[in-house]
């Protein structure tokens, strides 16, 4: 099992995390909103839950928000959006805002640091603004910071490949198994590296910088537990609990 790492990064290294200085590896193809949509009449969910035989008894998705196979990598959601977009970045961010020129960010929901706005202590997202619960309907829901750090210390984990796509396989002791795509992130119009890198919102706030906030990532030597800029299109993998919960 992969050691997670969780790291805090001095301010100034922050700042890297606005400019799209990565590789470009693919144009955007996905069809944009910027409102959220909180609709919970959507009919049962027709693909698999996994039990990995966890503490809490949660069970998780066996695809990608947006996928029917596991090997997709489905839908891309800003945290706390509830709507695919074209185009991810903070000019389109309905929860905050950064001045650039001044390197100041303002959030307007999910604030626990007065310095970015109004203070709303919320540290989780609502129901409202989960995009699983909004597609998949009551019950369905992004993982928490802690739910995600369950599932690595309960699994073995390792990247492989499964039917030519790349990704990262939790391997249960009751032989269930999870396998997550390597697919990627959205910025500004582009998808960086996919096939090569995997990028899962949790569902909890960094409260320190609440312009971040925490997500699974991992690449072919390293799986952690580390923070993204809110405005960030990533992957989303739903859990909900399971019938003994």
């Amino acid at each position: 099992m992969k050691k997670i790492i969780f790291c805090f990064a001095t301010i100034a290294f922050m700042g890297l995390m606005f400019a799209s200085c990565e590789r470009e590896d693919n144009e955007s193809t996905t069809p944009g909103g910027g409102n959220n949509n909180t609709s919970q009449d959507t009919p049962s969910d027709p693909v698999e839950w996994v039990d990995l035989g966890l503490p809490s008894g949660l069970l998780w998705r066996s695809c990608n928000l947006g996928a029917t196979t596991p090997e997709e990598f489905g839908d891309y959601y800003a945290w706390g959006e509830t709507q695919t977009k074209s185009i991810y970045n903070w000019d389109n961010y309905i929860y905050g805002d950064h001045d650039g020129d001044n390197e100041t960010w303002t959030m307007y929901k999910y604030n626990t640091n007065e310095t970015y706005g109004a203070v709303d202590n919320l540290r989780v997202l609502e129901p409202a603004d989960d995009a699983a619960t909004v597609v998949l309907g009551a019950g369905a829901r992004i993982p928490t910071q802690q739910e995600w750090q369950e599932l690595i210390s309960n699994t073995s984990g390792e990247w492989t490949e499964q039917n030519g796509v790349n990704g990262w396989k939790f391997t249960a002791e009751n032989g269930n198994s999870l396998f997550l795509p390597a697919a990627g992130r959205w910025m500004n119009e582009t998808l960086y590296e996919p096939n090569h890198t995997g990028s899962y919102w949790s569902s909890s706030l960094i409260t320190d910088y609440t312009y971040f906030a925490r997500y699974y990532s991992f690449q072919s030597i390293d799986s952690r537990i580390y923070f993204f800029s809110r405005f960030i299109g990533c992957s989303i993998r739903p859990v909900k609990a399971g019938n003994n919960k």
